[in-house]
């Protein structure tokens, strides 16, 4: 069958269709997203504004359309961080419910630490052993750690690449007392829940998914995308302690300009390095791998464990 995964999230709305049933790998059929940033769409009180919602019902009528062209048969939409946190989110699920016939799903945070957790158990199997899963969105940090499908433990942290940015990195480039500060902060948030994954033991794999992570790896010296999905792309913590000060002084139109890293996305690419820095180091992790699957492919594995088979 041909399902849509519809994640609305901090940085982007994302359709993605793929052609699948019980048992077998989900085929990627094709991907339409569009960023809207409605974690930078809030106004003081920490609500979505009437134009941020007016953007993205918007948004969502255009992937309705998409769906229905590619013929996609189910829609699964999810939104995370941005509207999960909105002061006025009930009053956005309602608005997108009557005016586009989606019911949002809203996952906790701790529901994505699962979900991605399971799509990377699913690309790198049993074999992988004990996994660590690290997930850099706009709006969250995700952690998982498990042997299993289910992790044994999962947190999410608000440290997110776009709420970092509009919060603690003001200017282009940020200033240092900025960065020092915002450093700081991502390294107390982690540290408070280090102690909760380390008790299960050491890791035997650490992987990182999402599109911070990805760029991280790339402009490390990782493969382009383009040369496919299988190939071996890792990020290792020495290159990328080097490059956060490279970072720290470019301005966004230079960023912009590195390999793999997109224009935008560039405004975050700091904040996001500071993170998955912060993370590592925490960890105790020298090196991780990239995984091409994460939360939206968690969703379809789980849609897909829920059919019967044939």
């Amino acid at each position: 069958m041909r399902l849509g995964v519809l994640d609305v999230g901090s940085n982007t709305v994302h359709l993605l269709v793929v052609d699948a049933h019980p048992g077998a790998r989900p085929l990627p059929a094709y991907s339409h997203k569009a960023e809207l940033r409605l974690a930078e769409l809030l106004d003081a009180d920490g609500a979505i504004s009437d134009a941020g919602v007016d953007r993205l019902i918007a948004t969502l009528h255009e992937a309705i359309e998409v769906a229905e062209d590619k013929g996609v048969e189910d829609v699964l939409p999810f939104a995370t961080s941005a509207v999960r946190e909105a002061a006025n989110g009930e009053d956005v699920l309602r608005r997108v419910a009557q005016e586009t016939g989606f019911e949002l799903r809203v996952l906790s945070g701790e529901d994505e630490a699962r979900l991605t957790f399971l799509a990377a158990r699913r690309w790198f199997g049993w074999s992988a052993g004990r996994l660590l899963v690290l997930d850099i969105g706009g709006g969250s940090l995700e952690i998982a750690y498990g042997l299993d499908e289910e992790p044994d433990a999962a947190a999410s942290l608000p440290l997110g690449a776009g709420r970092l940015t509009s919060s603690g990195l003001p200017g282009d480039p940020p200033g240092a007392d900025a960065i020092r500060a915002l450093r700081r902060r991502v390294r107390a948030e982690i540290a408070k829940v280090v102690s909760d994954f380390t008790r299960y033991g050491a890791p035997d794999h650490v992987v990182g998914t999402s599109k911070t992570f990805r760029q991280l790896a790339r402009i490390t010296g990782a493969a382009r995308s383009g040369d496919g999905l299988y190939v071996l792309r890792e990020l290792e913590r020495k290159k990328l302690e080097e490059w956060v000060p490279k970072l720290a002084a470019m301005p966004v139109q230079e960023r912009a300009g590195l390999p793999g890293v997109s224009e935008g996305r560039a405004r975050q690419l700091l904040a996001g390095a500071l993170v998955a820095e912060a993370a590592m180091d925490l960890f105790g992790v020298d090196s991780l791998e990239i995984c091409p699957w994460a939360l939206r492919e968690g969703v379809i594995l789980r849609r897909l464990d829920h059919l019967p088979p044939g």
